[in-house]
């Protein structure tokens, strides 16, 4: 029967855990919460697995020696000892059974309990993409809020609760990943703060010659010959017989004075080249990787909160209202709080707009559903995944729960638009770095299909509630005329995609910046255009 049991609570366990096993942990927060509890029920059967072992090994240790002494005192005299048959029975007795029973007692196993959790558990673990992913994300914040290698390893992060230090092998992962993506920008920083510490006396299993390995490599690459050439010299005095060092250091000295003769033939061009600015290694890494230098710069600017600041002509235009949409009978005696966030495009946003009871209801709704959230690709018009959008989601509908029902009925009491042709309720809460590069939400001319599934149009506003407050980052900015809007738990912001005429409005691009400490979480309503007809009018004009 006890079998049976067992049997069944396994069954359910994995039933349970295939119900809510993800993906992509890396990719929200809220889900890698569940991580640490799995974890925490881990070390638990670790410590009942230690208490065992030290049980065995305390008996062990007790029967070692009381035999100890025992046997000094026989072998100073064997016979005399001997002559006593009790103590000849006892010996016969401890050579025949005890020492037999002590042999079942060392090799009994105590770790079929901690093996078996361990076992169950493994399978919902994160994966290598999970690690990479998180690492990647540290490489992402670090250029975005421009963090030195020393900042993040030491933990000094603004807004922190929990100050984590990062070890050698943490620095040394994370250099190992980007050197694996032909990073070599990131590959110096990460293998040079990992260096520092070793100088520093941390103990690790990373030595410093497998650390200078990567880092000297990755500083050739970038084309720093002589810092390349003393980092060899430098790992071979710790390992003279080190084969690949040896290699390299003959081929940087062929290597430095072929640059050197290159440089004594063209002397006179000698003074111009020390005037000329070094190119910035990221710029070079960018170029590498195809980046879009301008609109990034601008982005990370933005999230750093050093975007363009309003004129005091246009912010003296910018107010503070209670906001009844025209006398609408829901809100005549509790007008809502709008505030101007920006003018053109106009962004607004609505202070205590939803309730803490109505977000954890929402969170708990789309807690179970949270996938990795997709884009619309504009060759295929399908839904997929991207490095860009690193995020879960979830949709919920108005008609499964009330509190759901009543939001999307407060969205159209405020904007006054249609809600029955516009998208179900999408909650995302990011993960670590969690962002979604610049877009627009609406289909632009080139993307006809964007939204033909939904027959109803394309997006023509777009509503964001604010469900969590961020301690440093996660602020949603558009690119193109320099607005930031900051998370503020309870609040929502909204703006139009389209103008009047229907066209788009491209000054709407905007991104949600990496979540540098904190857990974001927000939801979002897309409205359509289809029964907005006589809500919000058609006008002749392309830009109004």
């Amino acid at each position: 029967l006890s079998f049976r049991m067992a049997l069944c609570w396994y069954l359910l366990s994995f039933l349970f855990h295939s119900l809510y096993a993800h993906n992509d942990f890396f990719t929200s927060i809220g889900q890698m919460t569940d991580l640490l509890y799995t974890e925490k029920d881990l070390v638990t059967s670790l410590k009942e697995y230690i208490i065992q072992e030290e049980n065995k090994l305390e008996k062990v240790k007790e029967w070692a020696g009381k035999l100890d002494s025992l046997t000094i005192t026989a072998t100073q005299d064997p016979e005399g000892y001997l002559g006593h048959p009790v103590n000849a029975f006892k010996l016969m007795k401890r050579l025949n059974s005890e020492w037999a029973d002590l042999e079942s007692l060392v090799l009994k196993d105590t770790t079929n309990g901690f093996i078996s959790n361990l076992t169950l558990q493994r399978q919902f673990f994160p994966t290598d993409e999970d690690q990479t992913g998180a690492a990647k994300a540290l490489l992402r914040l670090q250029d975005t809020y421009q963090l030195s290698a020393y900042t993040i390893s030491n933990g000094d992060l603004p807004g922190v609760v929990h100050k984590s230090q990062m070890t050698v092998a943490d620095c040394f992962e994370l250099g190992k990943i980007a050197y694996s993506e032909a990073d070599y920008y990131h590959t110096e920083l990460w293998m040079a703060q990992a260096l520092t510490q070793l100088d520093e006396g941390e103990e690790s299993t990373i030595d410093k010659v497998t650390v200078m390995d990567y880092l000297s490599y990755a500083i050739y690459q970038q084309g720093e010959l002589e810092r390349a050439l003393e980092l060899t010299k430098r790992m071979l005095k710790l390992d003279p017989n080190h084969q690949r060092a040896n290699g390299n250091l003959k081929y940087f000295e062929f290597q430095l004075e072929k640059q050197r003769k290159a440089e004594s033939e063209k002397k006179e061009q000698e003074d111009k080249k020390k005037e000329k600015k070094v190119l910035d290694k990221r710029d070079a890494q960018r170029k590498r990787s195809k980046d879009p230098l301008p609109e990034r710069k601008k982005y990370e600017m933005l999230c750093r909160g050093e975007g363009i600041k309003l004129t005091p002509r246009r912010q003296s235009r910018l107010f503070c209202r209670y906001f009844d949409n025209n006398r609408n009978p829901r809100l005549l005696l509790a007008p809502v709080k709008q505030e101007d966030e920006w003018d053109r495009p106009r962004i607004v946003r609505y202070h205590d707009i939803i309730s803490d009871s109505e977000i954890m209801t929402v969170k708990e709704l789309a807690k179970p559903r949270l996938k990795r959230a997709t884009v619309h690709d504009p060759v295929t018009g399908k839904l997929t995944t991207a490095h860009y959008r690193v995020s879960k989601s979830a949709w919920l509908s108005g008609y499964e729960h009330s509190t759901i029902e009543k939001i999307n009925q407060r969205i159209e009491d405020i904007t006054g638009l249609e809600m029955d042709t516009a998208e179900e309720l999408q909650v995302a809460n990011y993960g670590v770095g969690g962002q979604y590069e610049p877009h627009f939400d609406f289909g632009r001319k080139d993307e006809p299909d964007a939204f033909k599934e939904l027959g109803t149009g394309n997006r023509i506003a777009t509503w964001l509630f604010y469900m969590s407050d961020v301690s440093a980052g996660g602020a949603t900015v558009f690119t193109d005329v320099g607005a930031a809007v900051w998370p503020k738990k309870g609040t929502a912001v909204f703006w139009y995609n389209l103008f009047a005429s229907g066209e788009g409005d491209y000054s709407t691009r905007h991104a949600a910046c990496p979540v540098l400490v904190g857990n974001k979480w927000v939801s979002n309503k897309w409205i359509h255009e289809r029964g907005q007809e006589f809500r919000r009018p058609c006008d002749i004009s392309e830009n109004e």
